[in-house]
Protein backbone atom coordinates (compact mmCIF):
# COMPACT_ATOMS: atom_id res chain seq x y z
CA UNK A 1 0.00 0.00 0.00
CA UNK A 2 1.48 3.67 -1.05
CA UNK A 3 2.35 5.97 1.92
CA UNK A 4 2.11 9.91 1.75
CA UNK A 5 5.89 11.54 1.70
CA UNK A 6 5.95 14.89 3.94
CA UNK A 7 7.68 17.56 1.86
CA UNK A 8 10.25 19.39 3.63
CA UNK A 9 10.59 23.08 3.38
CA UNK A 10 14.67 23.34 4.00
CA UNK A 11 15.83 21.73 0.60
CA UNK A 12 19.30 21.22 -1.07
CA UNK A 13 18.06 23.56 -3.23
CA UNK A 14 16.92 26.32 -1.25
CA UNK A 15 19.57 26.16 1.29
CA UNK A 16 22.12 27.05 -1.84
CA UNK A 17 19.15 29.85 -2.89
CA UNK A 18 19.63 31.56 0.50
CA UNK A 19 23.38 31.32 1.43
CA UNK A 20 23.95 32.12 -2.91
CA UNK A 21 21.90 35.54 -1.69
CA UNK A 22 23.28 36.21 1.17
CA UNK A 23 26.57 36.25 -0.45
CA UNK A 24 26.10 38.41 -2.99
CA UNK A 25 24.31 41.18 -0.71
CA UNK A 26 27.23 41.22 1.14
CA UNK A 27 29.27 41.34 -1.64
CA UNK A 28 27.44 44.59 -2.70
CA UNK A 29 27.31 46.14 0.56
CA UNK A 30 31.08 45.66 0.92
CA UNK A 31 31.77 46.87 -2.57
CA UNK A 32 29.48 50.23 -1.42
CA UNK A 33 31.10 50.49 1.48
CA UNK A 34 34.80 50.71 0.24
CA UNK A 35 33.70 52.89 -2.49
CA UNK A 36 35.68 56.64 -2.22
CA UNK A 37 32.68 58.82 -3.08
CA UNK A 38 34.95 62.02 -3.27
CA UNK A 39 35.02 63.69 -6.42
CA UNK A 40 38.47 62.79 -8.27
CA UNK A 41 39.58 63.20 -12.40
CA UNK A 42 42.27 61.55 -14.23
CA UNK A 43 45.46 63.56 -14.52
CA UNK A 44 48.07 63.06 -17.03
CA UNK A 45 51.47 63.23 -15.05
CA UNK A 46 53.07 65.02 -17.77
CA UNK A 47 50.66 67.97 -16.49
CA UNK A 48 51.84 68.18 -13.26
CA UNK A 49 55.36 69.00 -11.16
CA UNK A 50 56.05 67.15 -7.99
CA UNK A 51 58.50 68.21 -5.18
CA UNK A 52 59.18 65.96 -2.12
CA UNK A 53 58.82 67.54 1.00
CA UNK A 54 62.26 67.94 3.25
CA UNK A 55 63.89 69.39 6.09
CA UNK A 56 66.69 71.69 5.31
CA UNK A 57 68.09 75.27 6.21
CA UNK A 58 65.31 78.22 5.40
CA UNK A 59 67.04 81.29 4.51
CA UNK A 60 64.19 84.53 4.43
CA UNK A 61 65.35 85.95 1.50
CA UNK A 62 64.12 88.50 -1.39
CA UNK A 63 65.82 89.11 -4.98
CA UNK A 64 66.24 92.48 -5.66
CA UNK A 65 68.18 94.42 -8.67
CA UNK A 66 70.25 97.55 -7.80
CA UNK A 67 72.11 100.05 -9.79
CA UNK A 68 75.59 101.41 -9.06
CA UNK A 69 75.84 104.67 -8.19
CA UNK A 70 78.65 107.13 -7.01
CA UNK A 71 78.79 106.87 -3.14
CA UNK A 72 79.70 110.30 -2.91
CA UNK A 73 78.17 113.16 -5.69
CA UNK A 74 78.77 116.95 -5.75
CA UNK A 75 75.92 118.84 -8.15
CA UNK A 76 76.71 121.70 -10.32
CA UNK A 77 74.39 124.42 -10.22
CA UNK A 78 74.85 128.00 -11.79
CA UNK A 79 74.86 130.91 -9.85
CA UNK A 80 74.61 133.32 -12.49
CA UNK A 81 72.75 132.88 -15.48
CA UNK A 82 74.03 133.26 -19.31
CA UNK A 83 75.13 131.89 -22.26
CA UNK A 84 77.52 129.75 -22.51
CA UNK A 85 80.42 131.18 -24.45
CA UNK A 86 82.94 128.33 -24.20
CA UNK A 87 83.21 124.84 -23.31
CA UNK A 88 86.24 124.07 -21.15
CA UNK A 89 85.69 120.36 -20.13
CA UNK A 90 83.55 118.07 -21.82
CA UNK A 91 81.23 115.33 -19.78
CA UNK A 92 83.31 112.18 -18.59
CA UNK A 93 86.49 114.00 -18.12
CA UNK A 94 87.91 114.10 -14.85
CA UNK A 95 88.34 117.40 -13.11
CA UNK A 96 90.37 118.97 -10.07
CA UNK A 97 89.10 120.96 -7.70
CA UNK A 98 88.86 124.72 -9.06
CA UNK A 99 89.52 123.79 -12.74
CA UNK A 100 87.04 125.74 -14.87
CA UNK A 101 83.79 123.38 -16.62
CA UNK A 102 82.07 126.65 -18.74
CA UNK A 103 82.74 130.49 -18.95
CA UNK A 104 79.36 132.34 -19.60
CA UNK A 105 78.85 135.58 -21.07
CA UNK A 106 75.89 137.84 -19.39
CA UNK A 107 76.12 141.43 -20.30
CA UNK A 108 73.36 142.32 -18.49
CA UNK A 109 74.69 141.48 -15.18
CA UNK A 110 78.28 143.20 -16.08
CA UNK A 111 76.15 146.33 -16.71
CA UNK A 112 74.24 145.88 -13.15
CA UNK A 113 77.74 145.10 -11.47
CA UNK A 114 79.34 148.21 -12.91
CA UNK A 115 76.09 150.11 -11.33
CA UNK A 116 76.15 148.89 -7.78
CA UNK A 117 80.04 149.54 -7.92
CA UNK A 118 79.35 152.83 -8.72
CA UNK A 119 76.70 153.20 -6.33
CA UNK A 120 79.49 151.99 -3.26
CA UNK A 121 82.00 153.64 -4.53
CA UNK A 122 79.53 157.01 -4.19
CA UNK A 123 78.49 156.28 -0.93
CA UNK A 124 81.76 155.26 0.60
CA UNK A 125 82.61 158.82 -0.40
CA UNK A 126 79.66 160.06 1.95
CA UNK A 127 81.20 158.33 4.23
CA UNK A 128 84.32 159.86 4.03
CA UNK A 129 83.23 163.10 3.36
CA UNK A 130 81.08 163.07 7.04
CA UNK A 131 84.40 161.74 8.86
CA UNK A 132 86.22 164.13 7.41
CA UNK A 133 83.51 167.10 8.44
CA UNK A 134 83.56 165.40 12.18
CA UNK A 135 87.53 165.37 11.99
CA UNK A 136 87.21 169.45 11.01
CA UNK A 137 84.86 170.30 13.62
CA UNK A 138 87.26 168.53 16.36
CA UNK A 139 89.90 170.71 15.26
CA UNK A 140 87.66 173.42 15.23
CA UNK A 141 86.66 173.08 18.76
CA UNK A 142 90.50 172.15 19.70
CA UNK A 143 91.00 175.83 18.27
CA UNK A 144 88.71 177.82 19.97
CA UNK A 145 89.37 175.68 23.41
CA UNK A 146 93.12 177.04 22.66
CA UNK A 147 92.52 180.96 21.97
CA UNK A 148 90.19 180.52 25.31
CA UNK A 149 93.10 179.18 27.14
CA UNK A 150 95.48 182.28 25.42
CA UNK A 151 92.72 184.46 26.63
CA UNK A 152 92.97 183.14 30.10
CA UNK A 153 96.77 183.50 30.10
CA UNK A 154 96.66 186.64 29.29
CA UNK A 155 93.71 188.09 31.31
CA UNK A 156 94.62 186.14 34.64
CA UNK A 157 97.99 187.62 35.84
CA UNK A 158 96.62 191.43 34.89
CA UNK A 159 94.06 190.24 37.28
CA UNK A 160 95.93 189.30 40.06
CA UNK A 161 97.74 192.25 39.90
CA UNK A 162 94.62 194.81 39.28
CA UNK A 163 93.31 192.63 42.25
CA UNK A 164 96.21 193.55 44.55
CA UNK A 165 96.47 196.94 43.23
CA UNK A 166 93.16 197.64 43.49
CA UNK A 167 93.29 196.27 47.13
CA UNK A 168 95.90 198.88 47.60
CA UNK A 169 94.10 201.34 46.08
CA UNK A 170 96.01 201.92 43.27
CA UNK A 171 93.54 201.73 40.73
CA UNK A 172 90.33 202.76 40.09
CA UNK A 173 87.11 200.54 40.67
CA UNK A 174 86.04 200.34 37.11
CA UNK A 175 89.76 199.75 35.63
CA UNK A 176 89.19 196.76 37.98
CA UNK A 177 85.82 196.02 36.85
CA UNK A 178 87.10 195.76 33.35
CA UNK A 179 89.98 193.54 34.10
CA UNK A 180 87.94 191.20 36.35
CA UNK A 181 84.67 191.17 33.96
CA UNK A 182 87.54 190.21 31.07
CA UNK A 183 89.13 187.43 32.73
CA UNK A 184 85.72 185.92 34.20
CA UNK A 185 83.96 186.02 31.02
CA UNK A 186 86.62 183.84 29.50
CA UNK A 187 87.08 181.39 32.07
CA UNK A 188 83.06 181.05 31.96
CA UNK A 189 83.10 180.51 28.31
CA UNK A 190 86.38 177.99 28.13
CA UNK A 191 83.78 175.75 30.95
CA UNK A 192 81.04 176.10 28.33
CA UNK A 193 83.31 175.55 25.07
CA UNK A 194 84.66 172.51 27.28
CA UNK A 195 81.94 171.20 28.29
CA UNK A 196 80.56 171.33 24.67
CA UNK A 197 83.54 169.35 23.22
CA UNK A 198 83.34 166.82 25.77
CA UNK A 199 79.76 166.07 24.42
CA UNK A 200 80.44 166.33 20.70
CA UNK A 201 83.61 164.34 21.24
CA UNK A 202 81.53 161.11 23.04
CA UNK A 203 79.33 161.85 19.87
CA UNK A 204 81.79 161.72 17.32
CA UNK A 205 83.15 158.40 18.97
CA UNK A 206 80.35 156.73 18.37
CA UNK A 207 79.44 158.08 14.81
CA UNK A 208 83.12 157.33 13.64
CA UNK A 209 82.41 154.06 14.72
CA UNK A 210 78.91 153.75 12.84
CA UNK A 211 80.90 154.98 9.62
CA UNK A 212 83.46 152.64 9.91
CA UNK A 213 81.28 149.62 10.52
CA UNK A 214 79.35 151.13 7.14
CA UNK A 215 82.34 151.61 5.24
CA UNK A 216 83.54 147.90 6.44
CA UNK A 217 80.28 146.48 5.19
CA UNK A 218 80.40 148.85 2.13
CA UNK A 219 83.83 147.45 1.35
CA UNK A 220 82.99 144.01 1.85
CA UNK A 221 79.84 144.65 -0.42
CA UNK A 222 81.76 146.30 -3.29
CA UNK A 223 84.48 142.84 -2.54
CA UNK A 224 81.41 140.64 -3.25
CA UNK A 225 79.87 142.85 -6.04
CA UNK A 226 83.55 142.36 -7.96
CA UNK A 227 82.98 138.57 -7.45
CA UNK A 228 79.87 138.24 -9.05
CA UNK A 229 80.80 138.33 -12.64
CA UNK A 230 83.78 135.55 -11.45
CA UNK A 231 80.48 133.56 -11.06
CA UNK A 232 80.05 132.89 -14.73
CA UNK A 233 83.01 131.27 -15.21
CA UNK A 234 81.70 127.52 -13.12
CA UNK A 235 84.63 125.98 -11.47
CA UNK A 236 85.05 122.37 -9.89
CA UNK A 237 84.43 122.28 -6.40
CA UNK A 238 86.09 118.83 -6.31
CA UNK A 239 88.09 116.45 -7.79
CA UNK A 240 86.52 113.92 -9.58
CA UNK A 241 84.64 112.83 -12.91
CA UNK A 242 82.49 115.08 -14.58
CA UNK A 243 78.90 114.27 -15.96
CA UNK A 244 76.95 116.96 -18.11
CA UNK A 245 73.65 117.51 -19.42
CA UNK A 246 73.83 117.71 -23.78
CA UNK A 247 75.01 121.61 -23.92
CA UNK A 248 76.60 123.65 -26.61
CA UNK A 249 78.18 126.74 -27.26
CA UNK A 250 75.58 129.94 -27.22
CA UNK A 251 72.80 127.89 -24.93
CA UNK A 252 71.76 129.90 -22.02
CA UNK A 253 71.68 128.95 -18.58
CA UNK A 254 69.07 130.42 -16.23
CA UNK A 255 70.44 130.83 -12.65
CA UNK A 256 70.29 128.06 -10.51
CA UNK A 257 69.81 126.08 -13.36
CA UNK A 258 71.58 122.35 -12.56
CA UNK A 259 74.00 121.46 -15.58
CA UNK A 260 75.57 118.32 -14.06
CA UNK A 261 77.19 116.87 -11.41
CA UNK A 262 81.06 115.48 -10.35
CA UNK A 263 81.47 111.93 -9.12
CA UNK A 264 83.63 110.25 -6.73
CA UNK A 265 84.83 107.04 -7.93
CA UNK A 266 86.75 105.72 -4.98
CA UNK A 267 83.32 104.92 -3.29
CA UNK A 268 80.02 103.42 -4.69
CA UNK A 269 76.85 102.48 -3.71
CA UNK A 270 73.63 100.74 -4.74
CA UNK A 271 70.51 102.16 -4.99
CA UNK A 272 67.70 99.01 -4.89
CA UNK A 273 63.94 99.74 -5.30
CA UNK A 274 62.24 96.69 -3.08
CA UNK A 275 58.53 96.16 -2.69
CA UNK A 276 56.49 98.53 -0.09
CA UNK A 277 55.35 94.79 1.64
CA UNK A 278 58.66 94.49 2.67
CA UNK A 279 58.88 98.35 4.33
CA UNK A 280 58.10 97.22 7.75
CA UNK A 281 60.77 94.26 7.63
CA UNK A 282 63.68 96.46 6.27
CA UNK A 283 66.20 98.73 8.23
CA UNK A 284 69.17 99.70 8.04
CA UNK A 285 72.30 97.20 8.79
CA UNK A 286 70.22 94.17 6.98
CA UNK A 287 72.75 92.26 4.25
CA UNK A 288 72.76 91.28 1.16
CA UNK A 289 75.61 89.55 -1.38
CA UNK A 290 75.52 89.70 -5.19
CA UNK A 291 78.18 87.85 -7.46
CA UNK A 292 80.17 89.80 -10.02
CA UNK A 293 83.65 88.39 -12.16
CA UNK A 294 82.97 85.37 -10.74
CA UNK A 295 83.52 86.65 -7.05
CA UNK A 296 80.30 86.68 -4.29
CA UNK A 297 80.29 90.93 -2.42
CA UNK A 298 78.83 91.82 0.72
CA UNK A 299 76.53 94.70 1.24
CA UNK A 300 75.06 96.56 3.56
CA UNK A 301 72.08 98.99 4.14
CA UNK A 302 72.95 102.39 4.89
CA UNK A 303 69.84 104.27 4.25
CA UNK A 304 66.49 103.56 4.16
CA UNK A 305 64.07 106.23 2.05
CA UNK A 306 60.43 104.94 3.38
CA UNK A 307 58.74 107.55 0.72
CA UNK A 308 56.82 105.38 -1.43
CA UNK A 309 56.15 106.13 -5.34
CA UNK A 310 54.95 103.48 -7.28
CA UNK A 311 54.62 100.67 -5.22
CA UNK A 312 58.15 100.59 -4.40
CA UNK A 313 60.68 102.09 -1.57
CA UNK A 314 64.33 102.39 -2.30
CA UNK A 315 67.43 101.80 -0.10
CA UNK A 316 71.00 102.37 -0.45
CA UNK A 317 73.77 99.44 0.51
CA UNK A 318 77.48 100.33 0.90
CA UNK A 319 80.22 97.47 0.65
CA UNK A 320 81.12 96.08 3.74
CA UNK A 321 84.33 94.55 1.95
CA UNK A 322 86.70 96.16 -0.97
CA UNK A 323 84.94 97.25 -4.28
CA UNK A 324 84.68 95.13 -6.73
CA UNK A 325 87.02 95.69 -9.69
CA UNK A 326 86.08 97.19 -12.86
CA UNK A 327 82.46 97.82 -11.39
CA UNK A 328 80.86 101.21 -13.49
CA UNK A 329 79.00 103.12 -12.57
CA UNK A 330 74.81 102.48 -13.78
CA UNK A 331 75.30 98.76 -13.88
CA UNK A 332 72.54 96.35 -12.35
CA UNK A 333 73.42 93.93 -9.92
CA UNK A 334 70.92 90.96 -8.84
CA UNK A 335 71.01 91.17 -5.02
CA UNK A 336 70.08 88.30 -2.53
CA UNK A 337 68.78 90.50 0.37
CA UNK A 338 68.40 88.99 3.65
CA UNK A 339 65.42 89.72 5.88
CA UNK A 340 66.28 87.28 8.80
CA UNK A 341 68.55 84.85 10.02
CA UNK A 342 68.88 81.00 8.66
CA UNK A 343 67.45 78.58 10.52
CA UNK A 344 66.02 74.38 10.23
CA UNK A 345 62.66 73.68 8.99
CA UNK A 346 60.14 71.85 6.88
CA UNK A 347 60.53 73.18 3.65
CA UNK A 348 58.60 72.65 0.31
CA UNK A 349 59.07 74.08 -3.21
CA UNK A 350 57.88 77.53 -4.59
CA UNK A 351 55.32 76.89 -7.33
CA UNK A 352 51.87 78.10 -8.59
CA UNK A 353 49.56 75.92 -6.64
CA UNK A 354 50.01 78.72 -3.93
CA UNK A 355 48.07 81.66 -6.00
CA UNK A 356 44.93 79.01 -6.46
CA UNK A 357 45.06 77.43 -2.65
CA UNK A 358 46.51 80.64 -0.59
CA UNK A 359 48.53 77.97 0.70
CA UNK A 360 45.84 76.47 2.70
CA UNK A 361 45.86 73.04 1.32
CA UNK A 362 47.81 71.37 -1.22
CA UNK A 363 47.57 67.55 -3.23
CA UNK A 364 49.80 65.21 -1.69
CA UNK A 365 50.68 61.92 -3.67
CA UNK A 366 51.17 58.72 -2.98
CA UNK A 367 53.66 56.62 -5.12
CA UNK A 368 52.11 53.24 -4.12
CA UNK A 369 48.16 54.06 -4.99
CA UNK A 370 48.95 56.41 -7.82
CA UNK A 371 46.48 59.05 -6.19
CA UNK A 372 47.19 62.81 -5.24
CA UNK A 373 44.87 63.68 -2.17
CA UNK A 374 43.59 66.82 -0.73
CA UNK A 375 44.95 67.94 2.95
CA UNK A 376 44.74 70.43 4.63
CA UNK A 377 48.06 72.95 5.37
CA UNK A 378 49.54 75.87 7.20
CA UNK A 379 52.27 77.48 5.85
CA UNK A 380 54.93 80.24 7.34
CA UNK A 381 57.46 82.20 5.77
CA UNK A 382 58.95 81.89 2.16
CA UNK A 383 61.38 83.15 -0.51
CA UNK A 384 61.94 82.27 -3.82
CA UNK A 385 62.34 78.45 -3.72
CA UNK A 386 60.79 77.70 -0.47
CA UNK A 387 58.04 77.92 1.76
CA UNK A 388 58.17 77.03 5.27
CA UNK A 389 55.62 74.52 6.48
CA UNK A 390 54.16 74.71 9.66
CA UNK A 391 52.11 71.97 9.79
CA UNK A 392 50.06 69.43 7.30
CA UNK A 393 53.04 67.71 6.00
CA UNK A 394 55.82 65.39 6.92
CA UNK A 395 59.21 64.95 5.55
CA UNK A 396 59.69 62.69 2.35
CA UNK A 397 55.85 62.65 1.24
CA UNK A 398 55.26 64.25 -2.51
CA UNK A 399 53.23 67.37 -3.25
CA UNK A 400 52.36 68.84 -6.58
CA UNK A 401 53.66 72.28 -7.03
CA UNK A 402 52.38 73.61 -10.11
CA UNK A 403 49.22 75.32 -10.68
CA UNK A 404 45.93 74.30 -9.89
CA UNK A 405 43.65 75.85 -12.13
CA UNK A 406 42.78 72.43 -14.07
CA UNK A 407 41.50 70.81 -11.33
CA UNK A 408 37.72 72.46 -10.43
CA UNK A 409 36.84 71.06 -7.17
CA UNK A 410 37.93 67.22 -7.50
CA UNK A 411 39.31 66.20 -4.10
CA UNK A 412 41.20 63.43 -5.52
CA UNK A 413 43.57 63.43 -8.65
CA UNK A 414 44.29 60.20 -10.15
CA UNK A 415 47.69 60.53 -11.76
CA UNK A 416 48.73 58.58 -14.90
Amino acid sequence: MDRKLEKKFWTTGRIVLVISSVLVVGLIGWQLWGVDHRSSMNVSMERVTLATVKEGEFTDYIPVSGTIEPGEVFFLDALEGGNIQQIIRESGAFVNQGDTILILSNSKLQLEVMERESGLYFQLNNLRQVRLQLDQNDLSQQAQLAEIDYQISLFKPQFERFKELHSKRLVSEREFEEVREQYEYNVKRRRLTYEAYRNDSISRVVQKKQLQDSERRMNQSLNGVGHILDNLALRAPISGQLSTEPIQVGQSISPGQRFGQIDILDKFKVRVPIDELYLSRVYMGLKGTFTFSGETHELEIAKVYPTVTGGRFEVDMIFTGEIPTGIRRGQTVRIRLELGESEQALLVSSGGFYKDTGGNWVFVFNPSTGKAEKRTIRLGRKNPEFYEVIEGLQAGEKVIVSGYEGFGKNEVLYLK
